[in-house]
């Protein structure tokens, strides 16, 4: 584990914005964040906060690995309202050309909206097929810009929430940019995360390091919850993982 990077993500201070945590997270001892894009954190259309977060980040050393990019119910880039997806688009353009002035490598993003249950069988197929295509325009983006496209795997109710529906979606897109992100706390509560590791491990760039009890998304601390890190950590080693831990 000694030649993994570990850092933490922003998103632990959600409720405050970026611009007043960041020497407190230096001052923790982390060098490397991931940056939470949540509106009162740090609200990716307003230029100027992007600008003095940039110019703070630099300033006391810390490094930006990555942006997450933003996840609401309005943002539906699966939407079969053509409108609906072309916003959700939109402020993922928005979100990327934000991580960019930020700095960071990689955009972390959610592949399905947060959305509960699973329609019928065409219009599952018609909101992956959607979710590629935006997904393509979003990576596109991302490299003209110089970051990678992360995918993560998402809670397991959510539409998508299944590993194997990211690895269609990641067969299906045509960009090359595009690797994973594997969310420790969300493959726990998919039952197997031995499986969903093994699933992600020729892609996976990044870890969302978080526990839980298997009944709800808790962002416990690593070894507060009954994932088995022993395991999880021998498994990432196996599959050659050589990508940053966040703490989340």
């Amino acid at each position: 584990m000694s030649d993994w990077p570990i850092g933490i993500s922003t998103g632990c201070f959600y409720q405050s914005s970026i611009l007043d945590i960041l020497e407190i997270v230096r001052d923790g001892g982390f060098t490397l964040i991931e940056i939470c894009s949540f509106p009162k954190h740090l609200d990716y259309h307003d230029r100027d906060k992007i600008r003095q977060a940039a110019r703070l980040i630099q300033k006391i050393g810390i490094e930006p690995v990555s942006f997450h990019a933003p996840f609401a119910e309005q943002i539906d880039i699966t939407s079969l309202d053509e409108t609906q997806r072309r916003d959700s688009v939109g402020e993922l353009l928005a979100a990327a050309a934000a991580a960019s002035e930020l700095g960071v490598r990689h955009l972390v993003l959610h592949p399905g909206p947060e959305r509960e249950g699973k329609p019928l069988y065409e219009e599952f197929r018609e909101r992956l097929e959607n979710a590629a295509e935006a997904i393509d325009q979003v990576a596109s983006r991302c490299r003209e810009l110089g970051l990678s496209l992360l995918l993560e795997n998402m809670l397991p109710h959510l539409l998508f929430g299944h590993t194997q529906d990211m690895l269609y979606i990641m067969g299906a897109i045509e960009e090359p940019n595009v690797s994973t992100c594997l969310d420790t706390g969300h493959a726990n509560l998919a039952g197997d995360i031995a499986s969903v590791v093994r699933k992600l491990s020729s892609h996976l760039r990044m870890v969302h390091a978080n526990d839980n009890r298997g009944d709800s998304d808790e962002h416990l601390p690593p070894g507060q919850g009954d994932i088995d890190w022993a395991d999880v950590l021998q498994q990432l080693e196996g599959c050659g993982f050589r990508g940053a831990l966040i703490l989340e």
